[in-house]
């Protein structure tokens, strides 16, 4: 173990700690008033403005999104790491976009999340809903169970970038490295503007998100020019967003780092060719085995594999 081993380890038990703070902050709300005042009560040709794009839901719906989280979170590492099938994660990332991007237009949000935990642990004042701190910490306890599942298809933002890579070429590994530093950098000043006096505080994250635009079909022009660049890039270039400036991405590769068992390759189950090095657009293996850390989980070195393309299409002549 490394003299920053433990250091990790530490940091990595305060942010599990985090949300437990966070509820602990819950207060009771109630409405001052019962109903708000109609256009016609005010009059002189008033227009409610929109306040919020999507309107908040329900406590059912809340639950509802919460399990259907945790339910692609064990589909996936099931996927991944047992069935060990690219074309059953392919079915489970487009159903996630489906729903969780366009259907729920980028809500079930752990990666905005971040600034509301991190608000709630220095303002006593701002109570971070259930629903928040669950979305916020079930991804991360699944990466510290089966590693980076919730990037294998279940969220939104890689999901759509993973369904649009379709000529990856390959990015030096020195360029790649240094480039993910980026999500580091990010996440700090998110944190930074989230902590702030109430007066200058900024969740960034989702003011200059470059997806919910495109899942909302709105938005600033120039956002949604980012996003389609982001999306453009990704026919060719892996997951730009995910791998550089997610700063969710930052702290699931911290975690899965200590994962109990994460997407591995296997001498016993693969032939050790090499092939799957050579197929993976994320630089993600390494001698011939997967880096935990930075391993999306999305099954595309089985497609390369001989072993593997076998088992499929035994599969394909049994059914």
């Amino acid at each position: 173990m490394t003299r920053s081993s433990p250091i990790r380890a530490g940091l990595l038990v305060l942010l599990l700690l985090a949300p437990i703070g966070a509820w602990a902050q819950q207060t009771h709300y109630e409405r001052q008033a019962d109903v708000a005042p109609t256009e016609e009560v005010i009059g002189e040709d008033y227009v409610t403005p929109e306040v919020q794009r999507p309107r908040p839901v329900g406590a059912t719906r809340q639950l509802v999104d919460v399990g259907l989280l945790a339910l692609a979170l064990g589909l996936g590492a099931w996927l991944a790491l047992w069935r060990r099938r690219r074309a059953w994660l392919v079915a489970l990332t487009a159903a996630c976009v489906a729903y969780f991007g366009f259907y729920r237009e980028g809500c079930v949000c752990p990666i905005g999340s971040i600034q509301n935990v991190a608000t709630a642990l220095v303002d006593p004042a701002y109570a971070v809903p259930y629903y928040v701190i669950a979305v916020f910490a079930l991804p991360l306890l699944a990466a510290l169970f089966f590693g980076r599942v919730f990037c294998s298809g279940v969220c939104p933002l890689g999901a759509i970038q993973e369904l649009m890579l379709l000529r990856p070429v390959t990015v030096p590994a020195r360029v790649d490295r240094a480039l993910s530093w980026l999500r580091w950098v990010y996440l700090a000043l998110a944190i930074y503007f989230a902590v702030l006096p109430a007066a200058a505080r900024d969740f960034v994250i989702c003011r200059f998100d470059p997806f919910v635009g495109l899942f909302r079909f709105t938005g600033q022009a120039w956002l949604l020019i980012v996003g389609g660049v982001f999306l453009v890039s990704g026919i060719f270039v892996g997951r730009p967003y995910c791998r550089w400036l997610c700063p969710y991405g930052a702290l699931l590769s911290a975690f899965s780092r200590y994962a109990w068992r994460s997407f591995s390759i296997t001498p016993d189950r693969e032939l050790d060719c090499g092939l799957c090095e050579k197929g993976c657009p994320y630089g993600a293996i390494e001698n011939k085995r997967a880096v935990r850390t930075a391993c999306f989980a999305c099954g595309r070195c089985y497609r390369t594999c001989p072993v593997h393309r076998a088992a499929e299409d035994g599969e394909r002549r049994a059914a």
